[in-house]
């Protein structure tokens, strides 16, 4: 195998908009990443779905389709 060829896998904090933290190891070059959503507040995993509407799209999809 060759020197040199892999990055180097270190220890980060990474931290969520929600202000969960938690400790992982990754090839992120810094020592903190900081994340918009993860496993505590993501829809997905917390069941709770919230929807969006940017300038009434789903009320216009609504009248349009009836539903």
């Amino acid at each position: 195998m060759k020197a040199n060829t892999h990055p180097k896998y270190n220890e980060v904090k990474v931290i969520c908009s929600c202000g969960n933290t938690f400790e992982t190891r990754s090839t992120f070059g810094g020592s903190e990443m900081h994340l918009d959503v993860c496993s505590q507040c993501h829809p997905f995993y917390t069941g709770k779905q919230k929807m969006v509407d940017t300038a009434g799209q789903v009320d216009k999809f609504r009248r349009r389709y009836g539903f």
